[in-house]
């Protein structure tokens, strides 16, 4: 079996390959990420650990294997959930000081009259550090001792769209490979009955904001790496189920003479894509057996159920994706990404930030503690946090985008546990203490999984192409 050679790849890409590429379509294609033929590495590695990806060896030791990125579209506030400003609820109503704002970058508060909006709930101190975390959040605060908070993140992107791409893939230009594709290539997965990137999506009442499928697509990267969104609803994947008539042993005999002119097809033309249509093949036959009873909650008790507040399994919710996403990490899964759409408030601030809270807070919190009870967070990295933060001004009832400061956390997987990293000023408007960009964030979780950003490349165009472009410094002060 040949291995997998990105500098073969890169040469590979050529006028054939590119309309190759653009019959074979949506990316479906990545659903068999997972065997040798779909990394193209030989079955024995020169890791100790087994992981079969581009990097032949580990940069830094390494703290996490997988990555549960539990993404809160939209943005939400900070000012409601984990940096507590007193001096803004002093101020609630007044004019906001011209000294913070003059000059500065406002999304649809531009040249409009501006007035300081305090917090709407308060906030407690919590856990051996009194991190300061919202009233709002009271399982996530009863979890502070896991959380690393970064009260500094900053991003370039004002605008939904492009913000989630920057947070995703390092760039807003179109193309780019997103965070989970650039682990699947550097690192492989360790499965080989499920993709390695998976997606899932759950909703709100309000603050709706849409999530397009480049946030998780593999880009200039062949499309074995792309991200799989799974059905939170009725089935996970459609077509799991064997069709009228069709047994298991004929439809093996049919993949495996595809398979066998894909190959042929394969040995001529050298296309990486061929592969992954190989592959494609062979991972949905493994998908379906592994994909019923990845799905099938039978085998949960009902104390763990009511931990996530799962009211009924498959349903659609947080809560139910969340136990899904602990069943991902346990087979093996290397990416998990949780979007919830929830928190584009502009306006019914107060409504729209209690139900969010009221979705995500009892789910988020179990997942921590399922995971460190059954040993797995330690190597397994949370983040949790949106695309941007919100304004200290208000906007008719609620807040508007905002990209100087704004809050995440992390736990489990090597960072500093019970801690918070960073500042914002007295009103929460810039981070002056600390910043951490989108590329600072992208290099430091890089490093836990044992990844040296600056390494970690693929040619494009003649270029070097990375997550975190030509920027980015490993955050170590996060890192236990």
């Amino acid at each position: 079996m040949k291995s997998f050679d990105p500098i073969e790849h890169a040469l590979s890409v050529n006028r054939r390959t590119f309309l190759s590429q653009s019959a074979y379509g949506l990316g479906g294609l990545a659903l068999a990420m997972l065997q040798n033929k779909v990394f193209g590495v030989p079955t024995t590695s020169h890791r100790p650990d087994g992981w079969h990806g581009a990097l032949q060896e580990a940069n830094f030791p390494i703290k996490a294997k997988r990555v549960i990125f539990l993404c809160m579209a939209g943005g939400p506030s900070q000012f409601e959930t984990f940096d507590w400003k007193p001096e803004l609820k002093k101020l609630d109503g007044q004019p906001f000081p011209e000294s913070f704002t003059k000059g500065q970058q406002l999304a649809q508060l531009q040249n409009a009259v501006l007035k300081a909006r305090g917090s709407i709930t308060n906030f407690q101190r919590h856990g051996k550090a009194g991190i300061e975390i919202s009233d709002l959040f009271p399982n996530i605060a009863a979890v502070a001792d896991e959380l690393c908070v970064v009260r500094s993140m900053q991003t370039e992107q004002i605008n939904h769209d492009t913000a989630h791409a920057f947070m995703n893939t390092g760039s807003i230009i179109k193309g780019r490979p997103s965070m989970g594709s650039w682990l699947l290539y550097g690192l492989g997965a360790e499965t080989q009955e499920l993709p390695g990137f998976i997606v899932l999506m759950s909703q709100g009442r309000t603050g709706l904001q849409p999530v397009s499928a480049r946030q998780w697509s593999s880009g200039v990267l062949p499309s074995r790496f792309q991200g799989i969104q799974f059905q939170t609803k009725g089935d996970a994947v459609h077509y799991i189920g064997n069709p009228d008539g069709v047994c298991q042993s004929t439809q093996r005999q049919v993949i495996e003479e595809i398979e066998r002119m894909n190959g042929l097809l394969d040995d001529e033309q050298h296309d990486p894509e061929i592969a992954t249509r190989i592959a494609q093949y062979e991972l949905a036959f493994k998908m379906q057996t592994s994909v019923p009873e990845l799905t099938d909650f039978k085998n949960e008790p009902k104390e763990m159920l009511d931990l996530y507040g799962v009211k009924k399994p498959g349903d659609g919710s947080f809560a139910s994706n969340c136990l899904l996403a602990r069943r991902l990490a346990e087979r093996g899964v290397r990416m998990i990404q949780l979007y919830h759409r929830a928190w584009d408030h502009h306006g019914n601030l107060e409504n729209g930030m209690k139900w969010g809270a009221e979705d995500v807070d009892q789910a988020t919190a179990a997942l921590i503690k399922d995971l460190k009870q059954r040993g797995m967070l330690d190597d397994t990295l949370i983040l949790w946090g949106g695309e941007f933060g919100r304004t200290p001004m208000g906007q008719g009832s609620g807040r508007d985008h905002h990209i100087l400061g704004f809050s995440v956390f992390m736990a489990g997987g090597g960072v500093k546990a019970g801690t918070t990293y960073g500042a914002t000023d007295e009103l929460g408007y810039r981070a002056v203490e600390n910043p951490v960009s989108v590329h600072d964030l992208h290099a430091t979780m890089l490093a836990l999984m044992g990844i040296d950003h600056k390494r970690l490349s693929t040619k494009f165009q003649g270029l070097d192409v990375r997550l975190t472009g030509i920027a980015g410094d490993i955050v170590k002060p996060l890192m236990a």
